[in-house]
Formats: structure tokens, sequence, C-alpha cells
């Protein structure tokens, strides 16, 4: 089924608003000429609650970041969301009972979680991605033809570094990054992730996937798969500079997910991968 083309503008709404990537947002949205900013929501105590939600960079919106999830979605056709996922999964319950669409970039779900999501996603369109980046999402592509390339002789590792305020590890899209080569290896990620080593380890399983963690600084978000062979190494590597690509990613996903009344979709939806 697709929704009615949305009148005056596509009317989005952003979650943790007073977070950094959530003003990247706000004002992605402001300056977009087929976006109206319809909501902004912050948790009870945020700084940002009771502001105009563009008073960070000196703008006015004429929207009030709120706690009150039904105020700040009641306006809404899709909300965008990076936040955590207690919180996420509070907001997309809202918005399965209001009929608003989401765009979901935060990442740690635990399994439960995932099939929560899954089922709201019945009654509303959702997209749930690791990373908006089209950068990355074509990333992913390769990796996956590389991984089916490389499929023997080759050790796959997976390299991960982010600021210094992340509150997970490995990041989801280097568990993303590990769910592709896997499945093209014809494996589940589960089975033969290697996510620390310490100590006297013993040789390298060639069957397995390894991962590192860098924390630290100001660092956007950098990603390498190293596919390592015997005289020679094959990196594909992607590094964020600004989260500007996260925000113009999001916005494609929105206007994706507005003209879908409900389904579960991912950045490879979105941009036709």
């Amino acid at each position: 089924m697709t929704l009615p083309a949305p009148h005056g503008g596509l009317r989005v709404a952003v979650a943790g608003a007073g977070g950094r990537m959530g003003r990247m947002l706000v004002e992605a949205v402001l300056a977009a000429d087929d976006l109206v900013l319809a909501g902004a929501l912050d948790v009870a105590g945020s700084a940002a609650v009771g502001h105009d939600a563009a008073a960070f960079a000196g703008q006015t919106s004429g929207v009030t970041v709120t706690s009150d999830l039904d105020a700040g979605l009641r306006q809404a056709q899709v909300l965008i969301d990076f936040t955590r996922p207690e919180g996420t999964m509070t907001h997309l319950e809202a918005c399965a009972r209001l009929g608003v669409c989401a765009v979901v970039g935060t990442t740690g779900f635990d399994p439960e979680q995932k099939a929560r999501i899954g089922a709201l996603a019945q009654r509303v369109g959702v997209v749930l991605a690791p990373n908006m980046s089209v950068g990355v999402n074509v990333v992913f592509k390769l990796v996956e033809h590389a991984a089916r390339a490389l499929s023997r002789g080759y050790d796959i590792e997976i390299i991960e570094a982010h600021h210094r305020h992340k509150v997970d590890a490995p990041s989801g899209t280097a568990l993303r990054m590990g769910e592709v080569a896997a499945r093209a290896l014809g494996r589940e990620l589960a089975d033969c992730a290697v996510m620390a080593r310490q100590g006297v380890t013993g040789e390298r399983d060639p069957s397995t996937i390894g991962f590192a963690s860098v924390r630290g600084g100001d660092i956007v978000g950098e990603h390498t798969v190293l596919f390592a062979g015997t005289g020679e190494r094959i990196e594909i590597t992607h590094r964020s500079t600004s989260r500007q690509g996260y925000a113009q990613g999001s916005l494609q996903a929105a206007r994706f997910v507005a003209t879908r009344a409900s389904g579960l979709y991912g950045m490879e939806d979105v941009l036709g991968l």
C-alpha cells in the first residue's frame, strides 16, 4: 500500500533532539526544501526540553523540544531516532499506536528487542539500519563481494574506532559488516565471531571473524574490514569526518518509509542495493 504524498512537505520528528546527532538532524530537516520539522523529543531533565529545537544554532524553528511522546509525535509522519535501545523501543511503541513511521539508527538492540521491532513494523513502516550513511551501505556490498571472492586463504578482521562517548562495542556497523561477510561465506556470525583476544590464544582459527574496537577523542566513526592472505592484504575502509552523512542518509530513509504503510526495511531497500 502506498500512502498519499504529504501536503506542504513531509512532517518529521526528531528523537534525542538535544544530542549531537539530534541537533544535526534538526538542522538537516530545517535545511531541506521538502521536509518540515514537526516534533522534537528528548528525555525529561534534558537541558533542551522546553526550548526551541533550533535554539542551539541561534535559529527559531517554532517547535519546542518535549519529553511528552504524544505531543512530540502528534503532527509527525516520520520519526527519526538515534538514541538508546530502551528509549527507541518506547518511541516505536508510540509510533505504532499513533500511525507514525520510523527511521531507526540506534544500535545495541538485543534479539528480543529486534523481534519486537519486527512485530511493530507490521503496523507502521520502519527503516532499521546500524548506519544510515550512503557510503557505508555501499561498503556493505563491497564486503559481500570480497568475502565471496576471497573465501579461501584469507582471514577476516574488522577494526572500528569511535569517540569516547559511544557506549556499545563493537559498533552496530562493525557487526553488520561481520554479518554480511559471514553470510557470504555461508556462516552465522554468532558461531564464528571473536570479540576479544588476550593472553595465550593459540593459532588463529581461519573460520573466525575477529573484531577490535577503539574508543577515544571525537572520532566520528572509522571501519576497516581486513582480508589478510599470504603475501597480501585487502582493506575496505570507510571513514566519517562528520555526522552529516548519517543525517542525509536518514532523510533519504524518511522519504522512503513515508510511502510505506508497514514493513521492516534496511538502507539497502532505501538505496536500491
